[in-house]
């Protein structure tokens, strides 16, 4: 019966060091991942709107969804 719990014993420590790789791995890969979406927002802000480009931006929803829309909301009075 001592081998019976002392295999089971090895049996958890070998799935919680593979926990262990495999969270590790996983941190990694979401650290690259935010780095890249990092890098991208950083060069939407310097290529795309630095330099005063962003005042050549026009959005592609801009007027088309106002915050007040009077055939929306009619005056009852």
């Amino acid at each position: 019966m001592t081998s019976f719990w002392l295999a089971l014993s090895a049996a958890f420590k070998w799935s919680f060091g593979f926990f262990d790789f495999s969270a590790n791995v996983l941190n990694w890969i979401l650290f690259l991942v935010a780095t890249g979406f990092f890098c991208y927002w950083c060069y939407i802000l310097v290529v795309t709107l630095g330099a005063q480009k962003d005042k050549d931006y026009h959005s592609p929803t801009e007027g088309k969804h106002p915050y007040y829309d009077p055939k929306i909301y009619k005056n009852e009075g």
